[in-house]
């Protein structure tokens, strides 16, 4: 290869890095000077899309999980949080951030898009809640495939405008929320899924018998996956610390 070109070669490549560096600084979503511990309204960076909010907006304790649909961890934890954040409606605001590890689940984002765009008509819970119940049978579906089974569940949860739905799952709105989600996951420091955040404080502790313990202890499990340990250590303290007030039947 002579000089010339090399020097051809050469401006090419510098071309196409550069075009790529564009083209990645474009698909970003600016969330400097959001507040990530702080539940979101719709805005141009969201795709206009509001987070995903399931009880009480105005409450004083707030639980965000920074979730992947195709993570096996955050598939048992879905349980645990719906039960409790059905139990807590009136006292707790859960809201569900997307955070695809798509690099391990290549599914994960597809299956993100699904539960956003089934929000547009009003199901997005019950899309969330489908989407994990039938972990085991989209996981490891080709790509048509999958976009089939997720039309199903949507139609099956009470979706009524399919076709809306599917043109919402490749929309540029719900690329943009699920790229704001990961751009607040990152912020709030989230390496992997599921990530609880409670008012702004990870929630990394480990439990056994009922009891918070070292992470490396025998037995240990994450506190998300332990129901009784999880209401108990974490979310009545957290509603006494606020001056939220329980009902005494629950």
């Amino acid at each position: 290869m002579n000089t010339k070109t090399w020097i051809i070669f050469g401006a090419l490549v510098v071309a196409v890095l550069g075009g790529l560096i564009l083209f990645s600084k474009k698909d970003q979503v600016e969330v400097a000077n959001v507040d990530s511990n702080q539940i979101q309204p719709a805005s141009e960076a969201s795709g206009n899309i509001a987070d995903q909010v399931f009880g009480n907006k105005e409450s004083k304790v707030v639980l965000f999980e920074y979730g992947d649909f195709q993570c096996p961890g955050c598939a048992s934890a879905a349980p645990v949080i719906k039960t409790l954040s059905e139990k807590y409606k009136d006292q707790l605001a859960f809201v569900f951030r997307n955070n695809p590890l798509s690099s391990m689940h290549p599914n994960a984002k597809a299956a993100a898009s699904s539960a956003e765009a089934a929000g547009l008509q009003g199901k997005y819970w019950e899309m969330h809640d489908k989407i994990y119940a039938m972990q085991n049978s989209w996981g490891t579906l080709s790509a048509d495939k999958r976009t089939d089974a997720f039309v199903n569940y949507a139609m099956e949860v009470g979706v009524k405008d399919i076709e809306k739905l599917k043109s919402d799952m490749g929309s540029k709105a719900v690329a943009s929320k699920i790229s704001f989600d990961l751009g607040l996951g990152k912020k709030a420091g989230v390496t992997g899924t599921p990530t609880f955040m409670l008012n702004g404080k990870k929630l990394d502790q480990y439990v056994k018998d009922g009891a918070i313990v070292a992470s490396n202890t025998d037995g240990a499990k994450p506190i998300w996956s332990d129901q009784d340990a999880f209401e108990k250590l974490i979310l009545l303290p957290a509603f006494k610390e606020a001056g939220v007030e329980i009902p005494a039947q629950q």
